[in-house]
């Protein structure tokens, strides 16, 4: 890589190595040596210099040794990355676009085993390593910690480096990141508190002039009334003109700032304002909302200590750290009619998104989860049951969301309370049967499923009140802390867990906590739902399912917040809002069958149309219906491009929703469908798919061209590899180098004659490769060809792309310049397409599985899991630039305009314009 023969690249390498755990210098020149310890040890790159606000790439030699028995392990080892200021002290950025946050480091990523490399690499002793994620400023620098974890035994890493390079623009799709930059009007937080109990903020600063008064804290400590306390208080200064407040430092090296609240005698509210000293003083910003908790005895940690408490027993605990009698938990259990009137949120998402009649468990005790067939739920369950070996199933079952429509079945009321006490005996805090027991969906879901059989565990004060209760206020801990502590910033599990403790806090009104949690729930949904969707209709998830789930819970939550509260009803309005927004960009990439293409995490076997269609009923419109009244928007005409003369497939350009969508439905011939994804890659939590640019296509009624979908929440080992890289997807993959995270955007459609050419630019191959895939589609969608242009430094250059045939359909090779597939008496013909340099071949794959990094001609089959099917892989190669895509048509008619079309001279413009 040259900084030279690329302009605008700019290569860093780190400076001197530091070394822990046994970890040290290797055996050749710029080599470091991690000996297999797990976690401890690591070598840590510090590197300097770099540019805020804009993408970087790492990349570094990884070797290993012959007897390595890790190589399979998707957690060979990790990658820490800690963002730091120009003192060097570390920034706290609760999201990172290409990077997961972990616990031992801010943020990171797994780099999985030697096995999982390409097939073409297996065999070596070493492979290059890449990764992407967008630098946040402030930062600039960082340090690349690389950690022993899986392996088996010693490895080596070696000529590490980043690389910036020229940026795309910013996508209309990208949510813009918030920066909370203070001033000297206070930027307030609320909340109320527990009564005897303290409070505890913590965050961070950053300022470019850190000093002993970068900030400062007020304190307005309230009564139940309402009415402010006079100062002082405790653990703060007065001043005059401003009140209590509390001085912020932000020395060099140490900007984070712990505050210790002690409320004074009555005090049931505090108000928390951030603001600078002076207007004119140095800029300050937060880098994060502040997390909330309580002080550590009103911890849940502290509360369970090492033991293994029961509810009850966990009850008389908190009560005695709130100093109250022994026997007054018993006054919290609620009364049964107020819970039985108290609207549940994620069981009315699950009602909108499967429909009102489905029931998961009836009274003959048969289950029905994630699409497995019927299984009879034992008469004395050990909660350790697994018979689909599945993971999505055992979630689901350890939701116990199931529970919830069989206690409402005429008859099954005591069933469910007794599977529900069953679990409770079986599942003491700390010790679940199943891990994924923890897992924060399953969580969430049986958190509301415990609240909504208070209103049937009998006589408040009585054995299964008390242990429902008791269960509700241990869960209602951790949800709180997952809320205040924003665990799961930008995903929807943070919506889930603020909905639910919402709904505890409304159910048990006489809990000292309930005050406290109903404030901190409020204040999490209205400060996480931006990041995830904001008002023009943006996700921040690049899934169309999980923007469908998004938006259900929003609709789930508006439909049971208080209307007569002034806070909840603003909160309401503002879901509604956003459910408007967010909703008809997806009602208008439904294909006429009635599917969501799937793009991003995409679990299979939903009825997306139903779903759209009963959540958009909740909402008041009729959407499906109106899902194709939006004409696509190409760009004015161009001198030497032909004016329009036919009418393009209707269909939905969405440069905010980061995708396109065609259908053309004529009479007398089968519907087609064509979808493109082109929101960027490490838009949302972690690294996610690697699909950028992937399309899908259906012509004649048939799918010819399929997504492997998959969700990697759920999918593990091999299955969860496979899914997530490029070889899952319809891309394009530069020969020996892994695609990363990065930017696309859409430069916008152009018209021909009887067709439509769409253009991307992505920055997901490295910052010295310029990347740009161009779509040409007929208008009545009986052919396109899809093209992939890949210019670098120079040298050979090479890359092979992948085609997913749907399962069923028969394909074959009619020599190296032609496939043909069939599906009934329907063709599709598929030829590679030359443009600059030459074809490499063709290959036809089904159902390689010789080690993880192998998997091909694999998509996820209905119930989860991986089934075969064919992908046709083609491949070119040149020097310098290559340029070469695959021809797609129905019939000889569309094959002949599409060769008409790539010989037209203004096609070949805009194949090579920028």
């Amino acid at each position: 890589m040259s900084e030279a023969r690329v302009p605008g690249l700019r290569v860093l390498l780190p400076d001197a190595a530091r070394y822990a755990g046994g970890a040290s210098v290797g055996p050749e020149e710029n080599a470091h040596w991690v000996p297999a310890k797990n976690r401890w040890s690591r070598v840590v790159l510090p590197f300097g210099g770099l540019v805020p606000e804009a993408w970087c790439h790492l990349g570094f030699q990884l070797g290993w040794a012959p007897e390595e028995t890790a190589g399979s392990a998707l957690d060979f080892a990790l990658v820490g990355i800690d963002f730091l200021a120009e003192d060097g002290s570390s920034l706290d950025f609760d999201h990172v676009p290409g990077l997961d946050r972990t616990l031992l480091d801010p943020h990171g990523t797994w780099i999985a085993g030697p096995a999982t490399l390409p097939p073409e690499m297996q065999g070596a002793r070493a492979g290059r390593i890449h990764l992407a994620f967008r630098v946040p400023a402030p930062a600039t620098r960082l340090t690349v910690t690389l950690r022993s974890w899986r392996n088996s035994a010693p490895f080596t890493v070696s000529e590490a480096s980043l690389a910036q390079g020229p940026q795309l623009a910013p996508s209309p799709a990208l949510i813009p990141r918030v920066r909370h930059r203070l001033g000297p009007e206070p930027a307030w937080i609320d909340h109320a508190l527990v009564p005897g109990g303290g409070l505890v903020l913590r965050g961070q600063l950053y300022t470019p002039h850190p000093g002993a008064h970068a900030a400062l804290a007020r304190i307005v400590y309230r009564d139940r009334q309402g009415a402010d306390l006079a100062p002082p208080y405790p653990g703060t200064i007065s001043v005059p003109g401003l009140g209590a407040l509390i001085d912020l430092s932000a020395h060099q090296q140490a900007r984070r700032f712990t505050l210790e609240l002690q409320p004074p005698a009555g005090a049931a509210r505090v108000s928390v304002g951030f603001a600078t000293w002076e207007a004119d003083g140095p800029a300050v910003e937060l880098l994060a909302p502040p997390e909330v908790a309580l002080e550590d005895r009103l911890r849940l940690e502290s509360l369970g200590a090492d033991d293994l408490l029961g509810p009850t027993d966990f009850l008389a605990r908190l009560a005695e750290r709130l100093s109250l009698p022994g026997a007054a938990f018993a006054g919290w259990c609620p009364q049964p009619e107020a819970v039985a009137a108290l609207p549940p949120v994620l069981a009315r998402a699950r009602a909108i998104q499967r429909g009102e009649g489905h029931r998961a468990l009836g009274l003959d005790r048969a289950l029905r989860l994630a699409g497995h067939p019927a299984w009879t739920v034992p008469e004395a369950p050990d909660w350790r049951e697994d018979p689909f070996r599945s993971v999505p199933w055992r979630l689901e079952y350890q939701s116990l969301a199931w529970l919830g429509a069989l206690a409402e079945a005429p008859g099954g009321g005591g069933a469910a309370l007794a599977l529900a006490l069953s679990w409770s005996r079986a599942n003491p805090w700390g010790a679940p049967t199943d891990g994924l027991a923890l897992h924060p969906a399953a969580l969430a879901a049986r958190t509301e499923t415990f609240v909504r059989l208070l209103a049937r565990a009998g006589k408040p004060g009585g054995p299964a009140a008390l242990t429902l209760t008791g269960e509700v206020v241990r869960h209602g801990f951790a949800l709180a802390e997952i809320t205040g502590q924003n665990t799961f910033g930008r995903s929807i599990h943070q919506i889930q867990a603020a909905a639910t403790l919402w709904l505890v806090a409304r159910a048990l009104p006489l809990l000292p906590l309930a005050g406290h949690w109903l404030s901190l729930a409020r204040a999490a949904l209205d400060t996480g739902l931006a990041p995830l969707l904001d008002a023009s209709g943006r996700f921040s998830d690049p899934s169309l399912h999980q923007r469908l789930e998004l938006l259900t819970l929003l609709r789930a939550l508006g439909l049971a917040l208080d209307s007569d509260d002034a806070a909840e009803s603003a909160l309401k309005d503002r879901l509604d809002r956003a459910v408007a927004a967010g909703l008809p960009s997806l009602a208008g990439l439904l294909d006429p069958s009635g599917r969501l293409p799937p793009f991003g995490d995409a679990p299979h076997g939903e009825d997306a149309a139903g779903w759209i269609g009963r959540l958009g009923a909740e909402a008041g419109r009729a959407l499906v219906a109106e899902r194709w009244s939006e004409p696509p928007r190409p760009r004015r005409d161009r001198p030497g491009i032909p004016r329009v003369v036919s009418e393009p497939a209707t269909g939905r350009i969405d440069p905010i929703a980061g995708l396109i969508a065609q259908r053309h439905d004529a009479p007398g011939r089968g519907w087609g469908h064509f979808a493109c994804t082109f929101a960027s890659q490490g838009q949302g939590p972690g690294p996610g798919h690697r699909d950028a640019g992937s399309f899908t296509y259906a012509c004649e009624g048939v799918r010819w061209i399929v997504e492997a979908g998959g969700s990697s929440q759920v999918e593990t080992g091999a299955a969860r590899h496979h899914l997530l890289s490029a070889a899952g997807h319809n891309t394009a993959t530069l020969q020996h180098r892994e695609t990363t995270a990065g930017s696309t955007l859409y430069l916008g459609a152009e018209r021909l004659i009887g067709a439509t050419v769409h253009r991307l630019a992505t920055q997901g191959h490295g910052p010295d490769i310029a990347h740009r895939r161009v779509f040409l589609v007929l208008d009545d969608l009986s052919g396109l060809v899809v093209l992939d242009r890949f210019t670098g430094p120079g040298g050979p250059l090479a890359f092979e792309a992948a085609a997913h045939l749907s399962p069923g359909i028969l394909v074959a090779l009619a020599g190296p310049r032609r496939a043909m597939a069939q599906s009934g008496r329907h063709r599709l013909s598929l030829s590679p397409v030359a443009i600059t340099g030459r074809s490499a071949g063709l290959t036809l794959r089904n159902g390689c599985n010789a080690h993880p990094g192998a998997l091909r001609g694999f998509v996820t089959a209905a119930s989860g899991g991986l089934q075969p099917t064919s992908v046709l892989g083609y491949a070119f190669a040149g020097a310098g630039a290559v340029c070469g895509g695959l021809a797609l048509a129905a019939d000889a008619d569309a094959d002949q305009r599409l060769t008409a079309l790539l010989e037209e001279a203004a096609f070949g413009r805009l194949l090579s314009e920028d």
